[in-house]
């Protein structure tokens, strides 16, 4: 996607960023005319006036207060923006878990620009030894970035973050003051225990939402009608949390059992169809015994 240097002290390691992650985007939906199916332009309307504005007609504005703006050139918002510099610049290494996931925003692969190589390997070794991991400032695409630098298994991450004033404090989250009990504890951790996982897999799960979508809009391009499932009803709520604790170890236990009971059910319904085929054999041979 673009090159830089990671600067640390004296050392300078040229890096190449790489998009971490391909970021599917949701279905859209164009708005067509539904007499004729054309699609339908967008424009812009002045509120007082009524007039259509063209993009030469526009200036750029901030609203500093309720209806009121100060305007700026495109020269004057270049020139406050930040320059380019292509210098990813290390300010402090800390501890990588003292950094809250809160703050992460966009996550892009650093590999070795050509020469960097040996640097590259260094400061990533250097940072997985240490267990710490890179605060620094990026200047790019107009603004100043925070980011995080991960060492990761062969190489380095950079990780985007939101600046403080941007993350909101969870003291603004009402929780109210419900105690928790020690026996309901204790029956909450035996359902994270039932259903824990020692590894996480993102290979295991899929957007269900969106191939609903790409199955339906591809029945309509082949000519099939979409039905429209019905909505399930919820399920009736337990209000006692205690029952529902049970309730959910209980389900969890049920569909495990059938798959440790399965072989003992094999065998008793084994024993039950040899008994019915030897019936026709023992009356066979009770018959030809009674001819001799």
């Amino acid at each position: 996607m673009a090159t830089a240097t990671i600067s640390f002290g004296l050392v300078t390691v040229p890096v190449r960023l790489y998009s971490a992650a391909e970021s599917t985007a949701a279905i859209s939906f164009n708005l067509l005319h539904d007499k004729c199916g054309s699609r339908l332009k967008q424009q812009y309307l002045c509120q007082k006036d009524g007039e259509v504005v063209t993009r030469d007609q526009m200036v750029k504005g901030y609203e500093f207060a309720k209806d009121q703006y100060v305007t700026f050139t495109e020269e004057e918002i270049k020139a406050m923006a930040e320059e380019a510099t292509r210098t990813i610049e290390i300010t402090e290494f800390v501890p990588a878990e003292k950094v809250d996931p809160v703050y992460f925003d966009t996550a892009y692969y650093l590999g070795p620009d050509k020469g960097g190589e040996r640097a590259y390997k260094l400061l990533a070794a250097a940072m997985k030894q240490t267990g710490r991991s890179a605060l620094a400032k990026w200047p790019a695409r107009g603004k100043q970035y925070l980011v995080l630098l991960r060492a990761i298994e062969g190489g380095l991450v950079m990780q985007t973050l939101h600046y403080a004033d941007e993350v909101r404090p969870f003291t603004e989250v009402p929780v109210g003051d419900a105690a928790v009990k020690e026996p309901e504890l204790k029956l909450a951790t035996q359902l994270v225990e039932q259903i824990a996982a020692d590894e996480f897999h993102p290979e295991n799960y899929q957007d269900e939402v969106r191939k609903r979508y790409q199955e339906a809009i591809q029945r309509k391009v082949d000519g099939q009608e979409v039905t429209v499932p019905t909505v399930e009803q919820p399920r009736a709520q337990i209000v006692d949390l205690m029952e529902a604790l049970k309730a959910s170890l209980a389900g969890k236990a049920a569909k495990a059992a059938p798959a440790k009971a399965e072989p003992a059910a094999a065998r008793k319904a084994s024993r039950a169809a040899d008994a019915r085929s030897a019936r026709p054999l023992a009356r066979a041979a009770g018959g030809s015994r009674g001819r001799r």
